[in-house]
């Protein structure tokens, strides 16, 4: 997943348009504003000429047009302006502290550099209060003599004075405070609008892989179905042609073998198309056809195929997992499939079940050809993926005497849920030879 992006705020098009409506609907008011305070005579005698309040208006208003794209310079710009028309008295002062309030707001709203916007805002106002105090404690002093009466700490004009101070601290702190609240809910929709990204991402990222794990899925499926049934057909089929001018009865029996994995073969199709078709709750335990249970009939059905397959089962049965059972079924089908493809007349095969106090132990052994180089297949990937889905370990490897050896060990996890479980049948105990034998994990 890519790294969050850095949060910026740029302006639109849009925005643009709208600072420059601005700044028109400024002008107009402070052009209005100049005009009235020149009437009104705001600084009596002291007052300058109505044309300077003319260019103040323009200088406070103009520069508003590009107050996103260059804030700290904007608010740079009406500081220097209004610190002017204040100390020169010019008839205009309302406008020029709006524009100044959202100068200073733009400022903490949209300059993405974070030390730059405080060092600007906290230069700003640090200015204006020294200069106001200057200002106004002068004009305090100059009123009180000509009053006669002493400019002390309770004189009208210092509480004057103090009033304009709080004035001023609430002008400017609502304006830092405004645009710091204006940035932090940029940066959390812009985190927000990441995060929905990301998360769309890994939405069609998740209903890829989940495709492909179906597609993969099936693929196994329909891979050790067909695999195990077609050889078995195959198999029978040739035996019965061998055996037809011989022996027309044996040969009508296999026949008759390959009827039975015809219908066993249509029989798993249709359960396979059935699951595919039903979505299920997506569970990982979900009830299947097969099973422990019906390893030791595999095992039979390899024997009436051809090749003559042992079953043994050690220990005593315990709860296993259905998704568990189906693949260690699955797995002994095409190690039961491949012996009968690969190890040559007069091979045997030997499946044992061997339950341990925390596992489950499948084994499928047989003789025949040795195996040189071992070369995989889409078989032995679907095992070790089977495997692997059920928590376990797998070990396939050809056997030093000739055929091949298959052990898979799957842990065994406790569960109250029987109803989801897939319990072996008790089957036929073996002698303590066979035990034995089947404990050494070897074969003939």
């Amino acid at each position: 997943m890519p790294a969050p992006a850095a949060f910026t705020r740029t302006p639109t098009d849009r925005d643009r348009r709208q600072d420059l409506l601005l700044a028109v609907v400024m002008l107009v008011g402070a052009v209005i504003s100049a005009a009235l305070s020149s009437i009104s005579g705001l600084y009596r005698d002291e007052q300058a000429p109505l044309w300077w309040a003319l260019l103040v208006a323009v200088g406070v208003s103009a520069p508003l047009s590009m107050r996103r794209r260059y804030p700290g310079l904007v608010a740079v710009v009406i500081a220097v302006v209004m610190f002017t028309s204040v100390t020169l008295h010019i008839p205009e002062v309302y406008a020029t502290n709006i524009a100044m309030f959202i100068a200073l707001y733009t400022v903490g709203a949209w300059m993405n550099d974070r030390r730059r916007a405080f060092v600007v805002r906290a230069g700003i106002i640090l200015g204006m209060f020294v200069w106001l105090i200057i200002v106004m404690y002068r004009d305090a002093i100059g009123e009180a003599d000509k009053a006669e009466v002493a400019a002390g700490l309770l004189s009208p004009f210092v509480a004057f004075m103090m009033l304009n101070i709080l004035i001023n601290v609430l002008y400017f702190g609502g304006a830092y405070y405004f645009g710091e609240r204006s940035w932090h809910a940029a940066a959390q929709r812009f985190a927000l609008e990441q995060r929905t990204r990301e998360l769309e991402a890994e939405r069609e990222l998740t209903a890829a892989q989940a495709v492909a794990l179906d597609r993969v899925r099936i693929a196994r499926e329909l891979h050790d179905v067909v695999a195990h049934h077609v050889s078995v057909m195959g198999v029978q089929a040739g035996a019965a042609r061998l055996m037809i001018d011989r022996d027309p009865d044996e040969a009508k029996r296999m026949l008759s073998g390959v009827e039975d994995a015809s219908r066993a073969a249509i029989g798993d199709f249709r359960a396979l198309l059935e699951t595919l078709r039903d979505p299920g709750d997506g569970g990982d335990d979900e009830p299947s056809p097969v099973g422990i249970a019906d390893i030791e009939r595999l095992a039979q059905a390899s024997t009436d195929a051809g090749l003559p397959t042992a079953y043994t089962e050690i220990g005593d049965p315990e709860p296993v997992p259905s998704t568990a059972g189906v693949n260690l079924y699955r797995i002994a089908q095409e190690a039961l499939t491949n012996a009968r493809r690969h190890a040559g007349a007069g091979a045997t095969a030997d499946v044992r079940l061997r339950w341990n106090p925390d596992a489950l132990e499948l084994e499928v052994v047989n003789t025949g050809r040795t195996v040189g180089v071992l070369r995989p297949g889409l078989g032995q990937l679907g095992m070790r993926e089977r495997a692997l889905a059920s928590g376990g370990e797998i070990e396939l490897r050809p056997r030093p005497q000739g055929g091949f050896r298959v052990r898979v060990t799957v842990p065994i996890a406790a569960t109250p849920d029987f109803e989801s479980l897939n319990l072996s049948r008790p089957g036929p105990r073996s002698d303590k030879s066979s035990d034995s034998k089947a404990a050494r994990g070897d074969v003939g």
